[in-house]
């Protein structure tokens, strides 16, 4: 049987790929739940310090949901499709390791809500982008009207929904949707070189990095003050903290353990 969600690692990074290209790696329960699955076990797997998310096959990130899945499901099943993909992309997002989108082609709909979901996002060149749910009758489901705006900010955010515009990786880039754009032929080495610069640091402290900015941007300033000083006081009794003073003193780089 066909593994839906590829793995493979280097170093203390964790590359996972949608394997569906024959169908623009298209989101069925399946790949959902085998999604879910490799996330669960990174949870608390220390070895795993950064994530990149990708699609197999040249054309596509991920076109969305399956749409000739979603013809054979009932309005009960639709509806559990719908929360077992946010639920899904709300654990990509929360996830106590920094995870970046490899955006190599494609992102409609449902692939680009997970994009979304990811801490950052690097672009192919010839990549595509867009929330088309409208011009299906239908609007986001999986989070798309509650991050796309907190990325590009709310009018245009509307605009891109109403319109189900598909934009190119540049447009992307412009309006800060993508944080990079990169040749297509050099977008995972990019990808794993920023995701290994991350590695290198303190996984604990961008772990509670991670949290305190998730946490403390939805909240006024002073509660927000207030999250990441309850993070930094987190990190204060760790080896990590210790390793990285000393290291520092010493002129070499730290050995981190994630602990």
């Amino acid at each position: 049987m066909e593994e839906l969600v590829l793995e493979e690692r280097q170093g203390h990074v964790a590359i996972l790929t949608l394997n569906r290209p024959r169908v623009m790696n298209a989101l069925n329960f399946p790949m959902l739940r085998a999604l879910k699955g490799k996330l669960d076990t990174y949870w608390f797997e220390k070895e795993v310090r950064v994530i990149l998310v990708t699609g197999a096959g040249e054309k596509a990130f991920c076109a969305g949901a399956d749409l000739k899945e979603r013809a054979t499901l009932s309005e009960v099943e639709v509806k559990e499709f719908i929360r077992t993909i946010r639920d899904t992309f709300t654990m990509l997002e929360e996830i106590p390791k920094p995870t970046i989108a490899v955006i190599n082609g494609v992102a409609f709909g449902g692939g680009l809500e997970m994009a979304l979901a990811c801490d950052l996002r690097l672009a192919a060149e010839s990549a595509r982008m867009g929330l088309t749910e409208t011009s299906l009758a239908i609007i986001p489901g999986a989070g798309g009207t509650q991050r796309l705006p907190r990325v590009v900010g709310k009018a245009r955010a509307k605009e891109l929904i109403f319109t189900a515009r598909r934009i190119t990786a540049q447009e992307a880039e412009r309006i800060g949707l993508v944080n990079e754009v990169v040749p297509d032929d050099r977008l995972l080495e990019r990808a794993l070189e920023v995701a290994q610069e991350i590695a290198a640091n303190g996984p604990l402290a961008v772990a509670q990095a991670k949290y305190a900015i998730n946490m403390g941007s939805e909240v006024e300033i002073h509660a927000g003050l207030f999250i990441e000083s309850r993070c930094y006081d987190n990190i204060i009794p760790t080896k990590d903290r210790l390793e990285g003073l000393k290291a520092f003193q010493e002129k070499r780089k730290p050995r981190y353990v994630g602990e």
